[in-house]
């Protein structure tokens, strides 16, 4: 189930409190409860939604999110016939990662042949099976995104914020110790200065780019660009 602010305008039974969806989508298995809740039209009709975590079809929802954008762009301009130029063009797009441990190969075929049923789910403190695929979907997403923009010749359309160095508590789904969430707040002030980052697309590893703007200066231009945009459609 997808919610965006366009459904919610059309359809009243999609219109669902904020409060319900944000429970919805971080209602992680195993960590949190899934969430039920009830809409209605206001004229007796009712829809009932019972929700886990998005993350288990769309760990970086940033394709999804340009779905909406595109299907929405497709309504009101029915010219546009290339899905391409629509997101190179008229797109910014910014994906904003929640972390992920410190890429290491962690794991070898040789070890991995030896594994049982109980190996694949735990493994020495970690969670094999669930962090490859949590992690392939995500970086997937992220290659799949660049590509296109990087094809048009529109990079700077597209910012993926992401710290893949996480580390001990810092890489925790459950410690929210004052402590793990002031250093949260450390790491993610030290992002921001760094350089932005981006996809290779022929190693498919994510790179800083040298020399580059930093996350932060890239943010203000997203601001900047969002700003002028804003100010365009309310003279129109």
């Amino acid at each position: 189930m997808i919610f965006s602010t366009n459904d919610a305008k059309e359809d009243a039974l999609r219109n669902a409190r904020l409060a319900d969806i944000c429970l919805s989508t971080s209602a992680a298995p195993t960590y949190l409860p899934p969430h039920s809740f009830t809409t209605s039209d206001g004229n007796g009709k009712t829809c009932n939604f019972d929700l886990i975590d998005g993350g288990v079809a769309a760990n970086n929802p940033t394709m999804l999110a340009i779905g909406q954008v595109i299907r929405e762009i497709a309504k009101k301009d029915s010219e546009s016939k290339s899905v391409l130029q629509l997101e190179g063009k008229r797109i910014l797009a910014l994906s904003l990662g929640t972390g992920t441990p410190k890429l290491e190969e962690r794991y070898t075929a040789a070890k991995a042949s030896e594994w049982g049923l109980l190996s694949w789910v735990f493994n020495n403190g970690a969670t094999p099976i669930i962090d490859i695929f949590s992690d392939a979907s995500a970086d997937v997403v992220d290659f799949l995104v660049s590509t296109i923009f990087q094809a048009r010749d529109h990079k700077k359309n597209y910012l993926r914020i992401q710290d893949d160095n996480l580390i001990g508590d810092e890489s925790s789904v459950d410690i929210a110790t004052t402590e793990n969430l002031q250093r949260l707040v450390e790491i993610g002030k030290k992002l921001l200065e760094k350089p932005v980052s981006r996809v290779c697309l022929e190693t498919g590893r994510c790179e800083a780019i040298q020399g580059y703007d930093t996350n932060a200066e890239a943010l203000t231009k997203f601001a900047k660009l969002l700003s002028e945009e804003r100010k365009l459609r309310e003279t129109k």
